[in-house]
């Protein structure tokens, strides 16, 4: 059985290297989530607009995120300069790209179901091209 830790870190080099498939520089945030900073997941741009992402992968159908997570999120991307968005692998389904703004507050943080990620979200080819659209 495969450790979370380390679902995790394949999770993030699965989209690394999905996005230099599509020719976006894209690297991994060494420490994220155990170092005092705010840092994301990964950091990835089309050349024009940097994106910071949160990743999980999760086997159920929902997955929460504490308001720690979220505001860190926003604090790094809004001194880098990048937009905050969360990537979510639902099992059995593609990656889900949810802007921060469109995630569903909780008493003690924030949730995307995959119902409401895939109205609110959108997959990756999708997000290629909204970022691709804003820069």
């Amino acid at each position: 059985m495969i450790n979370r830790k380390r679902k995790g870190t394949n999770a993030e080099r699965e989209l690394v290297h999905l996005f230099w498939s599509k020719g976006w520089p894209c690297v991994r945030v060494a420490g994220s989530g155990s170092i005092r900073y705010p840092v994301p997941d990964i950091l990835v741009s089309n050349g024009l607009k940097p994106v910071a992402i949160e990743i999980k992968i999760v086997g159920s159908g929902y997955k929460y995120f504490s308001r720690k997570e979220i505001d860190d999120l926003i604090l790094f991307s809004s001194k880098f300069g990048a937009m905050p968005f969360v990537a979510v692998k639902f099992s059995g389904s593609p990656w889900l790209f949810v802007s921060v703004e469109n995630l569903v507050e909780t008493p003690h943080g924030f949730s995307v179901r995959v119902s409401e990620g895939e109205v609110k979200g959108m997959f990756f080819e999708d997000f290629i091209d909204l970022v691709d659209s804003l820069s």
